[in-house]
């Protein structure tokens, strides 16, 4: 923190007051001192850089419980007496909250360090498990919708971004897989927890809210346990690792970006709108397939010779959360090959082949369904595991974690739509008396045209005009340390927390026109 510097005043000649510089007090209090200071998160000299991906994957994992919500729903929908669509809201909630918490706090991450994000995504996540299990007990489900949603899904968006920008620095030469594998974590989240989930309502009782509790309360504390591994193990590129760096992306000159954008320059720019809708409508199609992959799986083959019980229906998530899971690093890592652009095609180009294929002749193979939407889950989450390294290749380094931040609005909005989409039209159809693929048909033409449009978009993305790149100069507050965190750098950090300093900025004309006077 700056030194106290003397404020002058019409009483100076009386006594001298201290005024403390408030602008660098925002940017430097809590990142100086204590566990949680910048530069305690700084990796020592010689830090082996595989050390990260374990972190990241300790809070990815955890907080990748929210794609075993399905587990979930018709327990509370038979215990608290609600609707499908209703049982889907603190999912739905918590998606927005992913998004809209990355958003505004991404800035705020990329400045505190990962350590600092790790630890409030911890206390706010498995806080909104706990409060979820106090709902259930008291039997009101707004509790649930509010403590799962809005508490849970604030320390989704924090936990989501926090090692991104961190994995994506200590990896320059493979971008999309270091992504990859931290953001795997979140997708194979599911693959740990609805097993779990199932095994703990069995046995405390699937069918009474007490049973229901304590399976949200055991959540709540097993995952506080694994996600402080993360908070302990994070660590920042160090300055020796420059040299490291540039023996690294020696031998891939296409790893390299020579320019950078800023968060606040970058929504500016028709790629960072482009790239939202290619991500948001990727997301739409596979999220609402997702949300309701168990009750979907039964319904599609009620009518059939070969219905599929409940119990298999559960192992159907694992599955598609496996094929998430594996998507997100194979694709991403591919990526680092054949481009972020090709990649996407693939993404966007098959995904609504395959939704096609399911709409056709989905039902007429229990094997076929199951194969063809793990695909489109593989490239659900795949296009979340490359699009950090898509903005790194846009817009740069420099503040990529605030930029991804932004661009996570795009889930926030296909959180909302593709459930929304699936079982709105399921239950309408349901009281219209349809069963079967019917309920889902008018949804998959709905998903097959978002998609179309996802890949149009992909086709417009050009690279970014240079009048959007930042000088040389702010560059070097790319990543700051308790040794070069000077005034430039200070002021960097404001600059980019305007909305943070505007009372401090108030303040000081204050100040001046009265020593003016």
């Amino acid at each position: 923190m700056q030194h106290l510097k003397p404020w002058s005043s019409p009483l100076s000649h009386v006594c001298t007051w201290p005024r403390i510089d408030r602008s660098a007090y925002l940017v430097t209090v809590g990142d100086k001192v204590g566990f949680l200071a910048r530069e305690r998160q700084v990796a020592p000299p010689g830090w082996n850089r595989w050390l990260v991906p374990p972190a990241a994957l300790a809070i990815h994992l955890s907080i990748g419980q929210a794609y075993a919500w399905s587990v979930f729903k018709t327990p509370l929908e038979k215990t608290l007496g609600i609707t499908g669509t209703q049982s889907a809201l603190p999912f739905q909630l918590g998606i927005v909250m992913l998004g809209l918490s990355a958003a505004v706090l991404g800035t705020t991450v990329e400045r505190r360090g990962p350590r600092w994000a790790m630890l409030m995504s911890l206390i706010a996540f498995c806080s909104g498990l706990l409060i979820s299990a106090v709902g259930v007990w008291a039997g009101q489900y707004w509790v649930v919708v509010l403590g799962y949603g809005l508490v849970g899904g604030i320390g989704l968006g924090i936990g989501y971004i926090s090692p991104v920008s961190t994995l994506i620095k200590w990896f320059p030469d493979r971008p999309g897989m270091a992504t990859g594998i931290a953001i795997m974590g979140f997708g194979g989240g599911a693959l740990i927890a609805s097993p779990w989930s199932t095994s703990m309502l069995t046995a405390f009782g699937a069918t009474s809210t007490s049973g229901i509790g304590k399976a949200f309360l055991v959540h709540g504390i097993a995952y506080a346990v694994f996600m402080s591994v993360g908070v302990l193990l994070i660590r920042l590129p160090s300055k020796e690792f420059t040299a490291e760096k540039e023996a690294l992306l020696k031998d891939r000159p296409k790893a390299t970006v020579g320019f950078n954008v800023s968060a606040n320059n970058a929504i500016k720019t028709p790629q960072f709108w482009l790239l939202w809708v290619v991500l948001c409508f990727n997301v739409t199609a596979g999220i609402g397939i997702l949300e309701k992959a168990a009750p979907m799986l039964v319904d599609f083959f009620k009518e059939s010779s070969t219905p599929v019980a409940a119990t298999a229906a559960t192992g159907f998530v694992a599955l598609l959360s496996a094929a998430n899971m594996a998507g997100r690093f194979i694709w991403s890592s591919t990526s680092d090959i054949v481009g972020r652009k090709n990649i996407y095609r693939l993404y966007l180009g098959v995904g609504a082949l395959l939704y096609l294929v399911l709409l056709t002749v989905g039902s007429t193979s229990t094997p076929l369904f199951v194969i063809a939407a793990m695909v489109i889950l593989s490239f659900y989450g795949a296009g979340f595991a490359t699009v950090p390294a898509y903005l790194r290749d846009l817009f740069g380094t420099y503040q990529v974690g605030a930029i991804h931040g932004r661009l996570l609005t795009a889930w926030s909005v296909a959180g909302v739509l593709g459930p929304l989409i699936v079982n709105a039209i399921a239950d309408a159809g349901k009281k219209a008396g349809h069963v079967g693929p019917d309920l889902y048909a008018t949804s998959f033409y709905i998903m097959i045209s978002l998609l179309v449009v996802g890949f149009v978009a992909n086709e417009l993305i050009r690279p970014v005009d240079p009048k959007f790149h930042e000088p040389k100069a702010a560059e070097e507050t790319e990543k700051p340390s308790p040794k070069d965190d000077d005034e430039a750098t200070v002021a960097k950090w404001n600059e980019a927390e305007a909305a943070d300093v505007a009372e401090t900025a108030a303040d000081k004309e204050d100040a001046e026109g009265v020593v003016k006077k």
